[in-house]
């Protein structure tokens, strides 16, 4: 299963020990859970079905309702909160919707609940101006079938571009050689999200051509979903059901407690810039879960990859096997009122 493996390296053993020791208990954690209300009944706890939760994690700065939930989670009952390697097992992550229905097809996958909507930007060159320039051009990803070529084909097939036949896709696995390769000028565009993006933007990599966060169509759809493995919410669906409630309250904390969300992103070594740290968070909206309708977004994506010929079948199937919203609903009251 690969998780974002499409552009980040596989992080150190030294890393998750760090990031583990990082989302520790503490004061303040438990402060927000009593401000949350999160103090499950004792009869509510004891019907958990399980108390460990393995998280997929990487060191991107759009996953951080997964690190503000941590404390969440504890308040729901659960007392091993594992972030682990996310090439091994684990229970559940934030996957990009619109590539989840084509690389988790298969793979005993659940998306459950979206929750922000938007984090990626496409950098082009000077030769590159809006995505229509981008025909005849070369851009850089790290491999065919995976997020950056999935999310490129969605975004030239949506513009009437052909991405398999009207552009030139280098691979290139490594960010930081993709990255030069653009410096360079050997390619004409490349995707990246917080704090990669931030990265090219403090060194005048080239500039935005779209940018996910503020431009239509994409900022109307949810970028991330909440997503269970291994069949985990169909085996244990009230601790599913807790996951759910306690991701989503996480969002909110991190569209309300900004500068604390930021802090903890640099208290674990997402980045050790604080400013980028902020203003990733300031600019990702993490609130819109309230209002945006999931299934909309899956259904939005599921067209523009069968335009850019990378999703076959019965559409309708297709969403009602890659996702359960009835936990969703089950919370909306409690979550919305």
């Amino acid at each position: 299963m690969k998780y974002f493996a499409s552009t980040v390296d596989r992080l150190s053993r030294r890393d998750f020990l760090k990031i583990a020791g990082g989302l520790g208990s503490s004061a303040v954690g438990m402060a927000l859970l009593e401000a949350c209300g999160m103090s499950p009944t004792s009869t509510e706890a004891n019907v958990l079905e399980t108390r460990t939760i393995r998280i997929g994690y990487y060191s991107v700065i759009c996953l951080a309702p997964l690190i503000m939930a941590k404390d969440l989670l504890k308040g729901e009952g659960f007392t091993d909160v594992q972030f682990v390697d996310p090439n091994t097992k684990f229970d559940f992550g934030m996957q990009f919707s619109g590539p989840s229905l084509v690389t988790n097809a298969g793979h005993g996958t659940t998306m459950l609940a979206g929750v922000d909507t938007g984090c990626w930007e496409v950098f082009g060159n000077d030769k590159v101006t809006k995505i229509t320039d981008l025909k005849g051009k070369s851009i850089v990803v790290s491999s065919l079938g995976q997020i950056e070529h999935i999310y490129f084909s969605l975004v030239l097939a949506y513009v009437g571009v052909d991405p398999n036949k009207d552009v030139n896709f280098v691979i290139q696995p490594d960010f930081a050689e993709a990255a030069k390769q653009f410096a360079d000028g050997k390619v004409d565009a490349i995707f990246a999200w917080p704090p990669f993006s931030q990265e090219m933007h403090a060194k005048q990599i080239g500039h935005t051509v779209v940018d996910s966060m503020v431009d239509k169509p994409w900022s109307q759809y949810f970028c991330s979903m909440l997503t269970s493995f291994g069949g985990f919410a169909q085996k244990y669906p009230m601790a599913t059901k807790r996951v759910v409630r306690a991701v989503l309250k996480a969002a909110d904390i991190c569209d309300r407690e900004q500068e604390r969300t930021a802090q903890a992103m640099v208290d674990i070594g997402i980045t050790p810039n604080y400013d980028w740290a902020l203003e990733a968070i300031q600019m990702i909206p993490f609130n819109h879960w309230h209002e945006y309708d999931p299934e909309d977004t899956l259904r939005f994506y599921a067209l523009r990859l069968r335009d850019a010929g990378l999703l076959e079948g019965n559409l309708d199937q297709i969403i009602k096997e890659a996702a359960d919203w009835h936990f969703l609903n089950e919370l909306t009251t409690e979550l919305k009122g």
